[in-house]
């Protein structure tokens, strides 16, 4: 899939963006900085019966920046990565693990740099990894997302996914203590 770019890059020029599996090993570790801007927080209410999410406005809007704390050279054994492709320059990508057993294809990253953000990137990485999960005969595509990545849940939400379950602790102990993991998920069957 290619698709148009009208915005300049960090080169200055103009041109498309080109999204397929990655052919190469500098495709393969290519790295993007993790980072997002955000105006709202999803704030969780857990009771013993369950949870809510609600919406609420922050002033001032967050910059969160992801420390790189992925362990070098790990790759997962059926691991496959996706990448949008700007010249020779790796803008985006989607790192995905099929898990036969529960027929569930997992987003481990999804990835696009600044500059690229908003331009429809996100949308078509996240395509390229749904036609893998059908492919690999997966039942749904399911991911986690902080709860103040309130960019990240909308756009998850404009694409069909759905909120599937949360984790209070996951974060603990790392950059994201006092964040929720949001667990959603994408019905294929």
């Amino acid at each position: 899939m290619t698709t148009s770019d009208s915005a300049s890059d960090a080169g200055g020029a103009a041109g498309a963006v080109t999204v397929r599996a990655a052919v190469n090993e500098r495709e393969r570790s290519a790295v993007i900085r993790g980072e997002f801007r955000s105006d709202t927080v999803y704030d969780v209410t857990v009771s013993e019966s369950g949870f809510s999410l609600s919406p609420r406005p922050l002033d001032p809007p967050v910059h969160k920046v992801f420390p790189d704390d992925e362990p070098a050279g790990e790759e997962p054994g059926n691991g496959h990565r996706i990448v949008a492709v700007a010249g020779e320059r790796v803008c985006g990508y989607v790192d995905t693990e099929y898990e036969p057993w529960n027929r569930r294809l997992v987003v481990a990253d999804i990835e696009v740099a600044g500059p690229w953000q908003g331009r429809g990137i996100g949308r078509a990485l996240m395509s390229h990894a749904v036609e893998r999960a059908r492919a690999c005969g997966a039942g749904h595509v399911w991911l986690e997302v902080t709860n103040i990545n309130a960019p990240a849940i909308r756009a998850y939400r404009r694409m069909g996914f759905v909120f599937c379950g949360l984790d209070t602790t996951l974060y603990r102990g790392t950059a994201s203590e006092g964040e929720t993991a949001l667990f959603m998920s994408l019905p294929l069957d």
